[in-house]
């Protein structure tokens, strides 16, 4: 059994589940309630066309319109998924104006801080502005543009379908403003600080289905984190299995800068493929024995429901790093890889852990060739540095 240090590791899939709703879609459903009122409807629910390629009811949680102003909120239900947003107020206002910012095309243009305009048609404009509690790009490499709200091109999409089926004929200028409840509260509980998000939480989904327990959107993060060191230059980064080992790899790398380090929980053949198309020079890894032991058996998805510790792996390095056959045999009985170290490091045997490191650097090669290069630190779970192998 596997010591997991991970606060991210989502739990098994399992079967019955109910699916839930994004907060693109949610947004998506807001703003087509808002535009609703201002063609003097009062509904209790709006219907929008999901890019998963069905239609999903939404009931409003308010609704009020004032002359060219209205506003809308849908709670958002995210089905069994333990999403952070699951509950939250999913707000939007729409404000009709007689005149949009010059020089618009067909495509999103940031045109102040947290908004973005482009044309609707040859005589109207939709601007898209980030509310309270929801976020603004600081940072490049998102595929959305530096200054504008967090707000993925899916559920931009989807809020301008929004605008087009609901108000008619097509305003000069339409200015939506979506927002969320407590939303800037939410987002410290997610990895939108270290992406550079600023100021709450990001609208997301591709599909506008929530699955549930999946790994999708923790994935999606990860590989975000990479794509913004990449395009802030860094040609390194530190990817570590959880919290505690970045916080150990920080101290032991502290000429990087905040951007290159990456908390890539299980996804290890994720990051380290991931790094190779950004063309980055090298990947540290920093781990503990569990996850560092799976990874050098090969195992990539270093999840406990994925992969199992290997007590017979662990055992032939202790007798490689010259234990003695009653330890190797103690090793192989251990019931943690925890456990097996703590044997390994009673009995003195510190080349246990370097040659473990050396092990996972080859199976990374194995997986990635030549590039990126890959360094391995390995900490035990006080902080202390065991072993290290590969780059420097």
């Amino acid at each position: 059994m596997d010591a997991q240090e991970s606060d991210y590791a989502p739990a098994p899939r399992r079967r019955g589940l109910r699916t839930g709703l994004t907060t693109g879609a949610c947004a998506a459903a807001a703003v087509k309630g808002a535009c609703l009122a201002l063609e003097g409807h009062r509904p209790h629910a709006v219907e929008v066309h999901l890019p998963a390629g069905f239609d999903a009811t939404f009931p409003l949680h308010s609704l009020e319109a004032d002359g060219r102003r209205a506003r809308a909120s849908v709670i958002k239900d995210a089905g069994d998924d333990p999403d952070v947003t699951h509950g939250a107020e999913v707000r939007a206002e729409v404000e009709l104006s007689d005149s949009a910012p010059p020089g618009l095309g067909g495509g999103w243009r940031v045109v102040g801080r947290g908004a973005v305009a482009r044309r609707l048609g040859t005589r109207s404009a939709v601007e898209l502005r980030a509310g309270a509690g929801v976020g603004v790009v600081t940072r490049p490499g998102l595929g959305i543009p530096v200054g504008g709200p967090a707000i993925n091109p899916v559920p931009r999409r989807m809020i301008t379908r929004s605008v087009r089926e609901s108000l008619r004929p097509l305003p000069a200028h339409a200015v939506i403003t979506v927002g969320i409840r407590d939303g800037e509260a939410l987002a410290r509980r997610t990895l939108n600080g270290r992406l550079g998000i600023e100021g709450g939480l990001s609208i997301l989904g591709t599909t506008g289905v929530v699955r549930p327990y999946s790994t999708a959107s923790w994935r999606a993060s990860v590989l975000q984190g990479i794509d913004v060191a990449a395009a802030a230059g860094c040609q390194e980064i530190v990817a570590s299995t959880g919290g505690r080992s970045e916080a150990y790899a920080r101290r032991a790398l502290r000429g990087l800068p905040e951007v290159a380090f990456v908390e890539m929980g299980e996804f290890t053949g994720h990051v380290l493929k991931r790094a190779r198309e950004r063309g980055l020079r090298a990947v540290h890894l920093s781990g503990m024995i569990g996850k560092l032991s799976k990874i050098a058996c090969g195992h990539f998805m270093t999840h406990v429901a994925g992969s199992q510790v290997d007590a017979g792996y662990l055992a032939k390095l202790a007798e490689r790093a010259g234990g003695d056959p009653d330890l190797v045999a103690a090793v192989r009985a251990s019931n943690t890889a925890r456990h097996a170290q703590e044997l390994v490091t009673a009995a003195g045997l510190s080349r246990f852990s370097d040659l473990l490191c050396a092990d996972v650097v080859r199976s990374c090669a194995a997986l990635v060739g030549p590039s990126p290069r890959v360094g391995v630190l390995l900490f035990d779970f006080e902080g202390r540095l065991l072993g290290r192998a590969g780059v420097d």
